[in-house]
């Protein structure tokens, strides 16, 4: 598919669609877990301007202050660690035996320490929202796709016949706490 497509810019799955924002955006309750370009590099620099830290202590960090919403991946963290060691901006030391990082007198210059805005982890955990473990929900369904998967390879029609009013009864009681009102008891399939 080509930049015209659903998925390219304009299209309902690209960027400025319907499905490229929202819950299945980047910040949406579904897409979490993409950070804008840029994002990891200044949460690193705003994390180091407050204290020196190693790699691992910035996903920490990270993932605590959004309220689980955002844990970048060493894949992301340490190519932009090494991109900023690179520019000058942060250093690496010693500290008591493992390797740590902290800002050098032109990272604490930088723009991205100094911007009047929030800090990148903000815009992961709004304040006051409840803080809401997308992985732990999709980790769930996947174990129940494992645990469909027997039964359609049972081949036996009542077990699928009863499989599937399970899961329609499921997707109902999961619409149910989308149409309830915040608090109110709804009906759970069992």
């Amino acid at each position: 598919m080509g930049p015209g497509g659903p998925f390219g810019p304009g299209g309902p799955f690209g960027p400025g669609g319907p499905m490229g924002r929202g819950p299945f955006g980047p910040r949406g309750h579904f897409g979490r877990g993409r950070a804008r370009r840029g994002d990891v590099r200044t949460a690193i620099l705003q994390l180091l301007s407050e204290e020196p830290r190693n790699g691992y202590q910035i996903i920490s960090t990270l993932n605590e202050r959004s309220g689980g919403a955002w844990r970048p991946s060493p894949g992301a963290v340490y190519p932009a660690l090494n991109q900023l060691e690179d520019e000058g901006l942060i250093e690496v030391f010693d500290n008591e035996g493992s390797r740590a990082f902290r800002l050098t007198s032109a990272g604490r210059e930088a723009p991205e320490v100094h911007a009047d805005t929030a800090k990148v982890w903000d815009d992961w955990a709004d304040e006051g929202s409840a803080r809401v473990d997308a992985g732990a929900m999709w980790r769930t369904f996947g174990e129940m796709s494992m645990a469909l998967k027997p039964i359609m390879m049972s081949g036996d029609p009542e077990i699928v016949t009863k499989a599937q009013a399970i899961l329609a009864d499921t997707k109902r009681a999961l619409y149910g706490l989308l149409a309830s009102a915040p608090g109110e008891e709804t009906t759970t399939a069992e």
